[in-house]
């Protein structure tokens, strides 16, 4: 297969995703401001949400262009990490409806951190399609801020059952890290 085909795929499959995620924000039925204060909460986590997409569109698009070899095993390491993406929505709204409670957030911080293994293994796959002298495997190097939002989802989790807004805060702190498009490819660029 062509890596552009896997490249479309995942582009139309984050971009319904999106979708889904902003079709569950419900505008309140008073036509004040007030009536938005109640809503704070699922508007936060809908950019939040919409932000660790972003991420992920953007950071697989670089990864994908970079390299030069798609193969099955790549094809549903890919489908695994957009398995993980689509219940984005889902705990996405819960946890703005639950008003930032333990379990969503630990929930939210699962799929978030089941995501960021998917790519990783999305990741490995690639090296393995692309060879270890690749450009792409120079290109993806030691992966230390991959291996730290790894451990801070995982912080997250735990801390959600005592602290669940310090887990947002974890959160929020990885997406901010990963705001910055990943450079990674660019310093090593593929032809």
């Amino acid at each position: 297969m062509h890596k552009g085909r896997l490249e479309a795929f995942s582009d139309a499959v984050i971009a319904i995703i999106l979708t889904i995620m902003v079709l569950e924000l419900r505008p309140p039925h008073v036509p004040s401001v007030e009536a938005l204060r109640p809503l704070w909460p699922v508007f936060a986590s809908y950019v939040l949400s919409f932000v660790f997409l972003g991420i992920y569109w953007s950071n697989h698009h670089h990864m994908i262009q970079s390299t030069k070899q798609v193969t099955g095993g790549v094809l549903w390491a890919n489908m695994h990490l957009l398995f993980w993406l689509s219940l984005t929505p889902f705990v996405t709204a819960w946890l703005g409806q639950s008003g930032i409670a333990s379990v969503p957030v630990a929930a939210y911080g699962v799929v978030l951190l089941c995501s960021a293994i998917a790519y990783t293994i999305l990741t490995i796959t690639l090296i393995k399609a692309n060879g270890k002298d690749s450009d792409f495997t120079r290109a993806i190097g030691s992966d230390l801020k991959g291996k730290i939002s790894v451990a801070a989802y995982v912080t997250g989790i735990a801390l959600a059952a005592w602290a669940p807004v310090v887990s947002c805060l974890i959160y929020l702190g990885v997406a901010l890290a990963w705001l910055v498009p990943d450079p990674r490819f660019e310093r090593h660029p593929t032809s």
